[in-house]
């Protein structure tokens, strides 16, 4: 503790005599000291697409989840609630039936919100022209796949608009957490002619789009920041106490700080050896996460195709190094689901652990054996050097990390591909990558939302990882209503991943670490799905 506040008074006085000089840019005119109910944030990306049939990336989901709203909407207690849904479904006997009630509610542009553009939106997302690689989060109602996939017409898919304010989905067979899934941003309205009029260009920039949610963008500087407005025609505006929220881009973390001790920003996160400074202060503030890093492979390389090369990889990583020294935050990460994930009547990652011991480990004689074993597989005597790509942000220094370790450990060469979010996410997507450093975080609470990614379908299968039991035991797990015998399913599923090192797990980011200003309140945090949620922060100036 008494080094933490050393290093707090450092940085103060770093930034004390350094700050003068460092002058940001406000956005749109709107400087941070502006009174009233303003809240000034950083993010450290720029948002890739705010079209839900086509984001992927954390940043969008951000600010989707803020300035649009499904028929749920997680509340304070991470539990889904009515939102544009009057109330909660009525359900069938079966369990396979729901049945909503929409509110009277209304687009930004005063058009009403209707069950219509619901079922549009989701059969938008499912139509194949759309390509959109997060279509699979549909799976669970019936005939969904179907369409996705070109055997049925969209007519077949069971969601229907019974009128304007009644909205009936049909589900392939009982999902527990159907509820929570509601409220991801896959799941929001779209208004037909409003995605027919921009076209290719919907929802790329501020004023291509309509919002249903507590605020709209009101502008947007691509790659510098945003800001959000609260929406007037939002049916529980009463209960919104902002009235702006500006948001800068800002990659580095010590820059972020600035802003912050300068008192420019509101709230900033936490990063790296930053959380050991700041620990001491009183605006420090830490929330539960449910999110994993781990190290994708692309199998389509000839040296990644092979099971002991990215064995030696995955073994050749030290997570306690990477947590406790290098980044001095998270948890090492010996599997790929968190252990803030729940499975069937508790932990599932303790269950997991439990019964299959521990999958991955570091051990550098066993990596350099498997090495030795792969490349004498594949006929090669030395390792080619293999790209790594990684955000323009803080995960740097984990791709320096691992570019180390291999050397150190392998003597396999590895080259950093630093890149915007935009350039990583089309590289991923087209498959242009050897290795990639991976941030997911859970769409809802269960395990199978870090575990169907990897089936060789999912659009989100960058990595070309496949495994025809990994597949038939996800599928069989997504009808399964005996719950536990699921969650048998969802462990060995899980092993079957790790067994053949799909992916390296490095840490978890089990808690999420801010700065916020004592004068923000009610700023809730997620740890599934969008990271925060702005509807009822309120300012209590100083």
């Amino acid at each position: 503790m008494k080094n933490g506040v050393s290093l707090l008074v450092i940085f103060c006085l770093c930034v004390a005599t350094t700050g003068c000089n460092w002058v940001p840019e406000t956005l749109n005119g709107v400087g941070a000291a502006e009174e009233g109910q303003v809240l000034n944030m950083v993010e450290n990306t720029e948002p890739v697409n705010l079209d839900t049939a086509k984001y992927i990336d954390d940043s969008s989901v951000k600010i989707i989840n803020n300035v649009m709203e499904g028929l749920m909407r997680l509340d304070a207690d991470n539990r889904p609630q009515p939102a544009i849904a009057a109330d909660f479904p009525e359900i069938s006997p079966d369990r396979k039936t729901y049945v909503f009630k929409l509110r009277e509610a209304y687009w930004s542009d005063g058009e009403p919100v209707t069950a219509h553009d619901f079922e549009y939106a989701w059969k938008r997302a499912l139509n194949p022209q759309t390509k959109n690689k997060y279509a699979y989060i549909f799976y669970p109602i019936l005939n969904a796949e179907e369409y996705h996939t070109g055997k049925v017409k969209a007519g077949s898919v069971g969601v229907q608009a019974l009128d304007e304010h009644t909205l009936k989905v049909r589900l392939k067979s009982p999902t527990p957490y159907f509820l929570s899934l509601l409220s991801f941003i896959s799941y929001m309205p779209q208004r037909k002619d409003v995605v027919e009029k921009y076209g290719d260009q919907y929802a790329r920039d501020a004023d291509k789009m309509v919002y249903n949610g507590p605020f709209v963008l009101s502008e947007w500087e691509h790659e510098r920041g945003y800001q959000l407005t609260k929406n007037e025609e939002y049916w529980d505006k009463d209960n919104v106490r902002l009235s702006r929220v500006n948001v800068k881009i800002v990659p580095q973390s010590d820059k972020a700080m600035r802003l912050y001790m300068s008192d420019q920003v509101d709230v900033v996160p936490l990063r790296n050896k930053l959380v050991d400074v700041f620990q001491p202060s009183k605006e420090f503030v830490s929330a539960t996460s449910g999110t994993v890093y781990f190290l994708r492979f692309n199998v389509q390389n000839d040296f990644l195709s092979n099971r002991n090369v990215r064995k030696a990889i995955t073994l050749a990583l030290d997570r306690e190094e990477l947590t406790h020294d290098v980044l001095k935050i998270g948890t090492p990460a010996y599997a790929i689901v968190p252990p803030t994930i729940h499975g069937y009547d508790g932990n599932f990652r303790d269950q997991a652990d439990r019964k299959q011991g521990k999958l991955v480990y570091y051990d550098v004689n066993e990596a350099r054996e498997a090495l030795q074993k792969g490349m004498a597989e594949l006929g090669i005597d030395t390792p080619p050097t293999l790209k790594l790509l990684v955000y323009d942000d803080d995960r740097k220094m984990v791709a320096l990390y691992v570019q180390e370790q291999l050397q150190k450990c392998l003597g396999i060469p590895v080259e950093i591909s630093v890149e915007p979010a935009k350039k990583k996410v089309k590289l991923e997507m087209g498959g242009k990558f050897d290795m990639s450093i991976f941030r997911w975080t859970a769409d809802y609470d269960d395990p199978l939302t870090f575990l169907d990614m990897w089936e060789t379908k999912n659009g989100l299968n960058f990595g070309s990882w496949t495994n025809p039991l990994f597949d038939r035991i996800v599928e069989q797990s997504k009808e399964m209503t005996d719950y536990r015998l699921r969650n048998k399913n969802l462990i060995e599923a899980e092993k079957l991943l790790l067994e053949d090192y799909a992916a390296a797990p490095l840490y978890y980011e089990k808690d999420s670490f801010y700065m916020q200003k004592r004068y923000v309140k009610n700023l809730v945090r997620h740890p599934v799905g969008s990271e925060y949620s702005l509807k009822w922060v309120e300012i209590h100036k100083k």
